[in-house]
């Protein structure tokens, strides 16, 4: 039995149970999202064995997002990845997916899936690649080996590129960066080369048993996604789109769980019909969008062109967000990268859900802004979405203001000013200072409004006393 099967029985789950107590909902409404095919749990009978903590996927949740990480064959190795993916893990990821290439990569992928409880996606056509000479020596049996052996090891989805057709290949003629998707470009070669159809594709109903037999959730591979704005919303995506219409419903039907994946770079104002577009061609299955990035002249600073995009994504209608860092189409990401793609994601994410008024998601937003009026500094810390951030930059502009002015008024020598602990460290004095150094004690906004209120509740006390 599957998520799905289940939920289709009328059973609540154990993992459903667990996911409507995350997200705040009745276990019966996650049952049905489940059920419809809107919500997916991504949970191969695997990992949760070895402690996956089960999300779930879809309108009805919180946003997800995911982080892309995975060693290259050109650089990295396994110890620095798991930092990555711990790193990910402590800024927000809600799963991972691993995007490997070269060698060792079973002994990779089970160390993954072993340390993590958050749910782990893969591209199979890389490891397809990987062990073969040449993409063109592929069939459809090391297909099917390299998915069954990924699945034995615990991963929880799978994007695997089978609605990209023959006849979708020669609509990417008008574009100006034809096939960007890596799983999608060596397809699309190897049906070219042998003059067939696409073999993912093909063997499709053999996948579906497998993936049902660990309850692997499917990730339908958008091949023809466009690599820049000119190409968006273009006839190859939108042909590949409808076949992954027809490919949920196939799924479903063979009982297991489905969600698609979006587009990669989209003008901002054609995000909201890419959405409905995409509810309406495959009945509603959970969206999981790679980015998208909206404008492409910000190389270095693609966690932001593409956060943007993400949140606008999120707000009308995807599931899930696929992190973009600093270092997209520039190279690996490092972990201060993986880092900031991680929080322009959750930031991205966080709005949507608060747009959306999802159950509860503002309640940290404001139980920050009165945080902020009352100058508690640690809780304003504790309540940061980067609480080490938050406080470097409040460490750093006392010391700067430390070193070149004193306090209005007095003199005032570092030793003096409270002493601020690195985070995570519970010894020493927390900041107590009723100002910040952007504007200081005597224009900082907050401070004065106290003052008025102060002011206000005097007068009123002094009226009340006279009228008596």
């Amino acid at each position: 039995m599957t998520q799905l099967t289940e939920a289709r029985a009328g059973v609540v789950t154990r993992e459903m149970e667990i996911v409507a107590q995350k997200e705040r909902l009745d276990p019966e409404t996650v049952r049905a999202e489940v059920a419809a095919g809107r919500m997916i749990i991504p949970a191969n009978k695997v990992h949760l064995q070895k402690g996956l903590s089960p999300i779930a996927i879809g309108r009805a949740a919180t946003t997800k997002i995911n982080a892309n990480l995975g060693v290259s064959s050109l650089a990295g190795d396994a110890a620095r990845e798991m930092e990555k993916i711990v790193c990910a893990v402590k800024y927000g990821a809600d799963t991972i997916m691993d995007l490997s290439t070269g060698a060792d990569l079973d002994a990779l992928r089970t160390r993954m899936i072993n340390s993590v409880s958050v749910p782990v996606g893969t591209v199979p056509m890389y490891q397809i690649c990987e062990e073969l000479d040449d993409i063109l020596d592929m069939t459809r049996r090391e297909i099917i080996d390299v998915v069954e052996r990924q699945a034995k090891q615990g991963v929880d989805y799978m994007t695997i590129h089978c609605a990209l057709l023959q006849r979708h290949i020669p609509l990417v003629d008008s574009r100006l960066t034809g096939i960007v998707s890596r799983g999608g470009s060596l397809t699309a070669k190897w049906m070219v080369a042998h003059k067939a159809e696409n073999p993912f594709y093909e063997s499709f109903d053999e996948l579906c048993e497998i993936m049902r037999a660990y309850d692997v959730s499917w990730s339908l591979g958008d091949g023809m996604r466009p690599g820049c704005l000119h190409d968006a919303s273009d006839a190859a995506q939108f042909a590949e789109l409808s076949v992954m219409g027809e490919l949920t419903k196939r799924a479903w039907e063979q009982g297991t769980q489905v969600m698609i994946e979006g587009p990669g770079h989209v003008p901002l104002d054609q995000i909201a019909d890419n959405m409905a577009r995409q509810a309406k061609e495959c009945f509603e299955a959970p969206f999981y969008v790679l980015g998208p990035v909206v404008c492409d002249v910000a190389p270095g600073y693609d966690h932001i062109t593409s956060a943007i995009g993400a949140a606008v994504a999120a707000f009308n209608g995807a599931a899930m967000l696929c992190y973009v860092t600093p270092k997209e189409h520039l190279g690996l990401p490092n972990l201060e990268d993986v880092r900031n793609g991680c929080v322009a994601y959750k930031i991205a994410a966080h709005a949507a859900d608060i747009a959306l008024h999802r159950p509860g998601a503002r309640e940290r937003d404001d139980e920050m802004a009165r945080a902020r009026f009352a100058f508690d500094w640690e809780k304003q810390f504790a309540l940061a979405l980067d609480p080490e951030r938050a406080r470097q930059y409040y460490v750093e502009a006392r010391e700067n203001r430390d070193a070149s002015a004193p306090v209005e008024g007095r003199e005032s020598k570092p030793s003096e000013l409270p002493v601020v602990p690195p985070c995570g460290n519970p010894d020493g004095k927390s900041p107590t200072e009723d100002f910040c150094t952007m504007c200081g004690p005597k224009f900082c906004a907050m401070r004065t409004t106290a003052d008025l209120n102060r002011l206000r509740r005097e007068n009123a006390s002094a009226t009340d006393d006279f009228d008596s």
